[in-house]
């Protein structure tokens, strides 16, 4: 059987490392990405905040070497999902089994004056080049806001925002500064109050702003201001902007999504094709677009395919749940844990924020890299 994997993300990197685990060389599974390596998604704020280089958090997938697995570094130019067929810039690829794990693509230019005078922090490029700009920032007034619904990792935003404030008053710059959050939501993680009070009285300590069921419509590059949707004002010296998220164009192209993203059964990843599975932030099923979900989603789709294999109409389904390390700058990390099922109202839990995590954090990982790379963590 050959499985072809479309990203080599979370979700990608667990569904390979799955297969290789259960069928070695007797599986033949193509993983393809146009990226030469893999960053974990909460090294980008270590990079921002100089607790990391840029180097150090990038693991290469030159460095996979699975029985059965072989990576492939290649944009897709096409789907077929009917025929399970793929076009890159590498070649074609005919799958038994697709898997579009794609993730989503940002698109900061959908928000006017976000690339004039802003600075999106979601990409790694993006996230990277913010490390320099804070280096440079001589204090003034900070926004860290969201342009859009749905985005990746939703306490992302709330954890730059401590982590700003921290950075800043480190440096002896936080009497003449101040920090002010806007997020679409009424509390900073809905699916877990306990998560959102204790965030909030972070910020509370911190004095930073709390901006809830806003969000950011343009920048106005000219005066320095903020325009929101319901056309209120906040002026800025610095903005750090969550970029708008879109479906990639090829996966638009190929006839899978609806309402932007693609449709798949909730329990097993499967899309309306038959034999075509997508998994992560690139489809609807209904959970956070963050990491630990989409890893959960591609331990699925292995124990889909594994029970194809073998012959057992019995397998797995998919439970929604996600664990989350959630940064407090100075206080610790927190740890939240949520579940997500269809039909029913999110679940979420919360312990922290403490030092302890810190170390847990780290552990996941490296756990991670160990397991997708067989290296250890850098």
């Amino acid at each position: 059987m050959r499985v072809v994997i479309l990203g080599a993300g979370f979700g990608g990197l667990e569904l390979a490392s799955r297969l290789s685990e259960d069928w070695g060389e007797r599986i033949d599974v193509v993983l393809i990405d146009k990226s030469d390596s893999f960053v974990m998604g909460f090294s980008k704020l270590d990079v921002m905040f100089g607790r990391a280089t840029a180097d150090s958090v990038r693991h290469p997938y030159s460095a996979i070497v699975k029985p059965g697995v072989r990576f492939v570094k290649a944009e897709v130019r096409s789907i077929d999902p009917a025929a399970r067929r793929v076009e890159t810039d590498a070649g074609t690829f005919d799958a038994d089994i697709l898997v579009v794990a794609l993730g989503a693509d940002l698109d900061p230019a959908a928000t006017p004056g976000l690339v004039e005078d802003g600075h999106e922090f979601y990409t790694n490029e993006g996230a990277f080049a913010v490390r320099d700009v804070l280096a440079d920032f001589s204090g003034g007034r900070v926004v860290v806001g969201v342009t859009s619904t749905p985005f990746k990792c939703p306490p992302a935003p709330s954890e730059t925002a401590l982590m700003v404030h921290d950075f800043l008053a480190d440096r002896g710059l936080g009497e003449k500064s101040d920090v002010s959050l806007v997020m679409p939501f009424g509390a900073p993680v809905p699916p877990s109050p306990e998560a959102s009070r204790a965030l909030l009285s972070a910020f509370e300590e911190r004095g930073i702003t709390w901006y809830p069921n806003r969000v950011v419509k343009e920048l106005d590059p000219a005066r320095h201001v903020v325009v929101m949707r319901d056309g209120e004002e906040l002026p800025y010296d610095l903005f750090l902007g969550v970029p708008a998220h879109v479906v990639p164009q090829v996966v638009a192209e190929s006839g899978m999504c609806r309402d932007g993203w693609i449709p798949v059964d909730s329990l097993t990843l499967e899309t309306e094709y038959p034999g075509v599975y997508a998994i992560g932030d690139v489809t609807s099923v209904g959970t956070p677009k963050a990491g630990v979900f989409s890893e959960g989603q591609g331990a699925v789709v292995a124990e889909e395919i594994s029970s194809q294999l073998r012959g057992d109409p019995q397998a797995g389904s998919y439970g929604g749940r996600g664990v989350c390390y959630t940064e407090f700058g100075r206080d610790g990390v927190g740890l939240v844990d949520v579940t997500f099922l269809q039909g029913e109202r999110p679940t979420g839990a919360f312990t922290g924020p403490s030092h302890d995590f810190i170390e847990a954090k780290t552990e996941f990982g490296s756990s991670r890299i160990t397991r997708w790379f067989g290296r250890d963590w850098s």
